[in-house]
């Protein structure tokens, strides 16, 4: 058998990798999507939106279902919802569109409580923001999986096609885990109610897991600004590079793939860089600094660039901006009570999911209106900018008062 913690890093890193994948699948095929549909290139962007809100929905009162059901159900009962979205989507109706979104949502929610449930429970205290953040790796890879395969099949075969490849990997891989599942699932609560679901405690729990510890408004904070600018740069970059620069669909897909992958780097190198240095929120400020800058530098440069520094300023992009995820939830794991590490996990990923939710409507938006799509950028970058600065300084006035 394996080592708890080694089974528990697998099975959450392979269907983190799944769930982000089946969510990629349609960003990375909507330029060929909208067209044949009829709608706006920008539209994307909705898409995002509403899947993120399917996820806070899961967020705000799916927490009791992992601790009835285990984790790892939940993990592969997300996967199977996932495939059912993409299926809807498949279908090519456009009212069918937002639905398969919601759906999409709500099966990716389970990725986080579920995988922090896990984790902290078998992680070695001394690695624990590197396992997080191997874990967390699973979101860029699937990314890069979606550019990698989803996109040349789509050019190939139609963007239906790369979609129902997207569908067989996830029911494959949740099949697959299926034997961890009496050692990952062990402490699951049987007895536990599901009408703690929908009650107003559950409605609360975003500020109340504000209230557990003073780090949380600060970090919380940042994540929605990362939220933000990760979004816009996972929603719209393959359909910018097309409908803007002229891109082929397997080459955009390659640099978007190429984004995903240095997000993996990212998230290696630097969850070990936070496990040395012991101060995610001081880490997390600077990461900010450096993403917001390299991103701008992207928009500025890179698709008009020579193909390999475009390639560079993608991996940059990526290796900055779609890193943080794993230290935000490790920070937050470490910090909560025990025996209260899911429902924080869920509390503090639905605030800063609304970064997830309100960024690509606000991106769509702007774009129809101001046939710009470099100025929404420029705005995501600005605001993870100012919000690391003003943590940054929090952190170091906090420092000030200890002394």
């Amino acid at each position: 058998m394996l080592k708890p913690w080694v089974a528990a890093l697998s099975a959450t890193l392979l269907m983190q990798t799944v769930g982000t994948f089946l969510s990629q699948a349609v960003p990375v095929v909507a330029p060929l999507m909208t067209a044949e549909l009829g709608v706006r290139p920008e539209a994307i962007g909705n898409f995002a939106s509403v899947n993120t809100l399917g996820a806070i929905l899961f967020l705000l009162f799916g927490t009791p279902l992992v601790a009835r059901y285990g984790p790892l159900r939940m993990l592969q009962a997300g996967a199977l919802l996932g495939s059912l979205a993409l299926l809807a989507a498949a279908a090519g109706i456009v009212w069918m569109l937002p639905f398969a979104a919601l759906l999409m949502g709500i099966g990716y929610g389970p990725t986080g409580p579920a995988g922090s449930r896990i984790l902290q429970a078998t992680a070695p205290p001394r690695h624990r923001v590197l396992i997080f953040s191997v874990k967390q790796a699973g979101a860029p890879a699937g990314g890069a999986l979606a550019g990698l395969v989803a996109a040349p099949v789509a050019a190939a075969y139609g963007w239906q096609a790369a979609l129902l490849t997207a569908i067989l990997v996830a029911l494959a891989c949740a099949a697959l885990i299926q034997p961890l599942r009496p050692q990952l699932d062990a402490e699951r609560e049987p007895g536990q109610s599901l009408r703690q679901a929908f009650t107003p405690r559950r409605l609360a729990a975003p500020v109340n897991v504000l209230r557990m510890h003073r780090v949380l408004p600060p970090l919380t904070l940042q994540a929605f600004a990362f939220a933000a600018l990760q979004g816009s740069l996972f929603a719209f970059t393959v359909t910018w590079l097309v409908e803007a620069h002229g891109m082929g669909l397997a080459a955009a897909g390659s640099l978007f793939a190429a984004m995903q992958v240095a997000g993996v780097a990212g998230r290696l190198v630097l969850g070990w860089a936070a496990d040395r240095l012991g101060d995610a929120t001081r880490s997390l400020a600077i990461h900010g600094l450096v993403a917001a800058g390299l991103s701008a530098l992207w928009v500025m440069f890179g698709p008009g660039a020579h193909w390999a520094v475009g390639l560079l300023l993608a991996v940059a992009t990526g290796f900055t901006a779609a890193s943080w995820n794993g230290i935000f939830l490790a920070e937050v794991a470490r910090v909560a009570p025990p025996d209260r590490v899911a429902e924080a996990s869920s509390g503090a990923i639905l605030l800063c999911f609304l970064g997830y939710l309100s960024a690509p409507s606000a991106f769509a938006w702007a774009v129809t209106t101001t046939g710009s799509w470099t100025l929404p950028y420029f705005v995501a970058c600005g605001l993870l900018a100012v919000v690391s600065l003003i943590v940054f300084a929090l952190r170091a006035g906090r420092e000030a008062d200890s002394r």
